[in-house]
């Protein structure tokens, strides 16, 4: 079974993704899996603001991480300093860099604060971007 994430970026900059197992998504065209983010994407997440546990201002991301009961927070006070949060912060920010690799960006945002939770990534032996 292949395991791969499929993007939604809206207009905004906010985005969401889905498991894309075995590329059950590939045929859905991006108008189509753009009308399952109000279904699957957590629309409604975005809708509400969330604020940092950290610091209280209004997070510019919270993710469900993919370890059981972890909440990922990005916060433009608290986390530019680390370098994968700072690049998807300045994704976010600016309509220009949205031309660059997103999935990239997150993964390596994601892998970084569940790193800095004591969390490791140990990715699966088919995992094209595994390190050797």
């Amino acid at each position: 079974m292949s395991f791969e994430w499929r993007y939604f970026v809206r207009p905004d900059g906010s985005f969401w993704r889905t498991p894309n197992i075995d590329g059950h998504l590939d045929s859905v065209t991006d108008e189509e899996f753009a009308g399952m983010d109000g279904v699957v994407g957590g629309r409604r997440e975005k809708e509400i603001p969330v604020p940092c546990s950290r610091c209280t201002r209004k997070l510019l991301l919270h993710w469900r991480a993919p370890a059981p009961g972890v909440l990922l927070e990005l916060c433009e006070g608290c986390d530019s300093g680390r370098p994968a949060a700072s690049d998807l912060i300045r994704w976010i920010g600016d309509p220009a860099r949205r031309s660059t690799d997103l999935p990239l960006l997150f993964e390596m945002w994601e892998t970084e604060t569940m790193e800095s939770m004591g969390w490791v990534f140990v990715p699966a032996e088919d995992d094209p971007h595994a390190q050797n």
